[in-house]
């Protein structure tokens, strides 16, 4: 009897450590895929962000030429120091940039079911659309009516022999009088203005702020008249397309905002003259798309499918 319960307690005891051992082994192989499987996760991750913040900086270019979106993009890869992955880029120039990256992970605790590396895929799009809403816009703006040639010359504001209401195409954003709206035409109005809002005009000529802000802008931008490529360029403002809201007494006393436009100064103004010539172009900017924004060639960037 007493060698019955020896043999079974030995037994027990051998079985506990077989067990044991088969249980830390499920263990360490469930920590070591676990572990590949966290390695694989943040390659992912930051494989996906820098095919986002590849897309994003691409998209900015998608008004200009493909291959300065191309450059774009690998310019922001090489920042990433991600030089192992394998990039795919499809452009839709003036709709879309989309750029898949691969890259090889090696696995460690995986090699042992055979596994020695797996491809990770990461996929991001960019496209374009209509701004909406926007902050920085001048207190000058364009008839939805008006028919919009880019590169074609335009004015914005018009000269006092134009003029038969007093109105002279100026708009008091942010409040009425000469000083705001110097402000506004040097800097750009600083608060947001989105489709559907209603803006009062400016009467009155004010030649000589306009003159004067108008000199400043084209004296500060330094690239060559005509390259429309420079991100920061104070020739480029930001204006507003509108239509007739308010049209009495023979003046239009509001307006209502239905998109933005970009418009390039051509010209520095002459003592005599306080029109504003230029040209609209195509450009990505800050801002937001709006249900309803008229596309006249000022685009924000959002990612997309």
């Amino acid at each position: 009897m007493l060698y019955f319960f020896k043999k079974l307690f030995n037994e027990e005891r051998g079985n506990t450590l077989i067990l044991g051992a088969i249980s830390l082994m499920v263990i360490l192989v469930m920590a070591g895929l676990a572990i590949d499987g966290s390695l694989l996760y943040m390659k992912k991750s930051q494989l996906q962000k820098e095919a986002n913040a590849a897309v994003l900086s691409g998209a900015q270019e998608l008004t200009t030429t493909e291959q300065k979106v191309k450059d774009t993009v690998q310019y922001i890869l090489t920042a990433h120091k991600d030089t192992t992955s394998n990039a795919n880029i499809d452009i839709n120039m003036g709709n879309k940039v989309a750029v898949t990256l691969t890259k090889s992970v090696n696995l460690t605790f995986a090699k042992i079911f055979g596994y020695e590396k797996v491809d990770v895929k990461a996929r991001a799009a960019a496209g374009l659309a209509a701004i909406g809403r926007a902050v920085g816009a001048a207190p000058l703006g364009i008839d939805e009516s008006v028919p919009l040639e880019y590169l074609r010359t335009y004015q914005l504001k018009v000269d006092s022999s134009d003029s038969q209401t007093g109105n002279f195409g100026i708009l008091a954003l942010g409040g009425p009088g000469a000083k705001t709206y110097e402000e506004n035409l040097r800097n750009g109005y600083q608060a947001e203005i989105k489709v559907g809002d209603v803006i009062n005009t400016e009467s009155g000529n004010i030649a000589g702020k306009t003159r004067d802000a108008i000199q400043d802008r084209v004296n500060g931008c330094s690239q060559p008249p005509g390259d429309y490529s420079m991100r920061e360029c104070s020739r480029i403002i930001l204006v507003l397309v509108y239509k007739p809201y308010d049209y009495s007494g023979g003046k239009m006393k509001q307006v209502q905002v239905t998109g933005f436009a970009y418009f390039y100064i051509t010209d520095p103004m002459s003592s005599k003259d306080t029109s504003i010539n230029g040209v609209f172009i195509k450009r990505t900017g800050t801002g937001s798309y709006v249900e309803g924004s008229k596309d006249r060639g000022a685009y924000s960037i959002r990612l997309t499918k």
